[in-house]
């Protein structure tokens, strides 16, 4: 525990000099939802290369559900520590003290500490974690989506963020959002954020300057899919976990000779 303590507090002092925008440099390999798939991680940097000779852009949800959230979490905020500047680790809307009670994260960490202090040290420490990053200033990360808060990414950077996740609100939106077929803004069904069609996600695009938004959340059974792609792809999904699939996506550069973007 006290080896724990000892690594939140050094992470705490790094990503608290971070923005809710950070900004991350290509080359970078951005990945998906993790959920304590711990094998499925380390396989994952043994193929796209150990840190810090790769650098990687993780979008949250790195707890509940599977069976090894402590582990998983706990060598992500080591390379934090250790690499600060080659690997970026988001918050997703699992980084949350209600949502770990429910979906595993503290039950586990009752089963292996035989009490909630190591929970409680690590969720303190989700408080800090950056809500978005942008890489080459033209793809935007996040883990969820947008909210009808939020028009510019200078409202974000203006965030408080070192709080629990809130049930409404713009901080809550960009976690649990999701895209959408339909225009315009939707009642979404999971209870928190909204939904969102292709119309919105072009406008915040050409608001902000950015040619692409890259977001984790929904299981994609193809490990990637893009979305709102009638005139342009203005969003992709990635998953890591779920199926054991290795699924990440590394951008090579973003902007090439005629300001495409490379995948």
């Amino acid at each position: 525990m006290c080896q724990v303590r000892a690594l939140c507090e050094k992470a705490k002092e790094i990503l608290m000099e971070e923005s809710n925008v950070q900004p991350v440099k290509s080359p970078v390999t951005i990945c998906g939802d993790i959920h304590g798939q711990f094998h499925d991680l380390v396989e994952l940097f043994k193929i796209g290369g150990k840190c810090p000779d790769t650098n990687y852009l993780f979008m949250g949800d790195y707890v509940d559900r599977g069976y090894y959230s402590v582990e998983t979490v706990t060598l992500l905020v080591a390379l934090k520590v250790r690499y600060p500047v080659r690997i970026t680790i988001l918050r997703g809307n699992h980084e949350s003290r209600q949502i770990t009670q429910v979906y595993g994260f503290y039950d586990e960490c009752l089963r292996k500490y035989g009490n909630a202090n190591v929970w409680k040290t690590f969720t303190d420490l989700f408080d800090y974690f950056p809500l978005t990053a942008l890489v080459d200033s033209k793809i935007f990360c996040l883990h969820g989506g947008l909210s009808p808060a939020i028009e510019t990414l200078d409202s974000v950077r203006n965030f408080d963020r070192v709080q629990e996740v809130p049930h409404e609100g713009p901080m809550c939106d960009l976690l649990w959002s999701d895209p959408d077929d339909r225009c315009g803004w939707g009642i979404s069904p999971r209870g928190a954020g909204y939904t969102f069609g292709q119309d919105i996600s072009e406008q915040f695009n050409h608001t902000n300057n950015l040619k692409l938004i890259a977001r984790a959340h929904q299981l994609v059974m193809d490990g990637f899919n893009w979305a709102h792609v009638i005139l342009s792809r203005n969003i992709l999904f990635l998953q890591l976990s779920k199926l054991r699939h290795l699924m990440f996506v590394t951008v090579l550069f973003v902007l090439g000779a005629k300001g495409g973007y490379h995948l």
